[in-house]
């Protein structure tokens, strides 16, 4: 099993989102710029995303997802959901709202409808994204992934009737285009999943049965990291005035059904990190010291403090992230969050 030196830090995925995406995009649907102009904004936005994660410090960086959004800054689901199904030919015709959160009814996501069998051979592109990236990066690249779960949990199903088996083809699906991401030269993979704690026990058991299956037969020196949080949105007319919500923090943690996904590392809340107690093994834990729900950046001591909480997690089982994605934070609050983060690891390893 592949181990990353203790204290490393990465980012979860998700890179502060420019204002003038919102701004941009409407002239597209006007016909004032071309689909390609706005394609070039995201491609140098990316380029941003990379810079300032190793600008940073960062050790393991992403692309920051630029490439996943449109108009939608307001919220993750754009980038984890909407950006995939457009990829499979099974989710067809247009969207329809679906509710997505108990704590607000006026919460909802723009869902996809299946309607037909998900096969295997479909390219997410995720390859190339990889290379896109680590054509201008330093440091390693991390690609995420959103898992099967929230793929299949949130679309409107007219074909399987049957979540676990619908899961099971997405995990198959994931499969390939893993197999093809390691093959292009990728050693670091992330799975994201954040709605385990609105679902019941046996639908999350599945669930992790459908990641085993989308991790299966990889190299031995690819990490595999499965991150798990309690959702990030930030919504209204009057967005940069609001911060994220943990949106899912509902039900049960299933920390116990969790562990039982065969990845290398969990990637989770630092308030949530004391439920891996006893059931970690060998694996990491990323310890999401810095919180995207709050506007603030921290300082490397409160990050240290959040880290050393978890006395009974060994230094060399102990990464260092983020909460969740800084998709709806302002640049200047992220560039800061990841420095934070960085300093910490200085300090933890007795840097001072």
């Amino acid at each position: 099993m592949p181990y990353y030196g203790k204290y490393t830090t990465t980012v979860v995925g998700a890179h502060s989102v420019p204002r003038w995406y919102e701004a941009l995009d409407r002239l597209v649907t006007l016909g004032q710029l071309s689909r390609g102009d706005f394609v070039d904004a995201q491609f140098r936005a990316s380029q941003a995303a990379i810079l300032e994660q190793e600008a940073a410090g960062i050790d393991i960086i992403t692309s920051g997802e630029m490439h996943r959004r449109t108009h939608n800054r307001h919220s993750p689901p754009n980038a984890m959901l909407n950006h995939f199904w457009q990829k499979i030919p099974a989710f067809q015709g247009a969207t329809r709202p679906k509710a997505i959160s108990k704590h607000d009814p006026n919460v909802f996501h723009p869902a996809a409808t299946c309607r037909g069998p998900i096969v295997d051979s479909i390219d997410l592109g995720l390859v190339d994204e990889f290379r896109m990236a680590s054509t201008f990066a330093r440091k390693p690249v991390k690609v995420t992934m959103t898992g099967p779960h929230l793929l299949a949990v949130v679309a409107y199903d007219e074909y399987y009737n049957d979540l676990p088996r619908m899961m099971n083809d997405l995990g198959k699906l994931l499969n390939q285009n893993f197999r093809r991401l390691a093959d292009a030269g990728c050693k670091h993979i992330q799975i994201d999943e954040p709605y385990f704690t609105v679902a019941d026990d046996d639908e999350v058991r599945a669930a992790a049965e459908a990641i085993n299956l989308a991790i299966e037969g990889l190299p031995d020196d690819v990490h595999v990291l499965t991150h798990i949080c309690q959702g990030n949105y930030a919504v209204g007319p009057d967005y940069d005035g609001q911060i994220g919500h943990r949106y899912f923090d509902t039900g049960r943690y299933k920390a116990d059904i969790i562990t039982e996904i065969a990845c290398h590392a969990y990637l989770v809340e630092h308030d949530m990190a004391h439920h891996y107690e006893g059931l970690l093994g060998n694996k990491q834990l990323g310890v999401g010291a810095v919180d995207v729900q709050s506007p603030n950046v921290e300082t490397r001591e409160l990050v240290v403090e959040r880290v050393m909480a978890q006395r009974w997690l060994a230094p060399e089982q102990t990464l260092v992230t983020s909460t969740c994605g800084f998709n709806h934070l302002p640049r200047h609050i992220a560039l800061g969050k990841l420095r934070a983060m960085t300093e910490a690891k200085t300090i933890l390893e007795g840097g001072g």
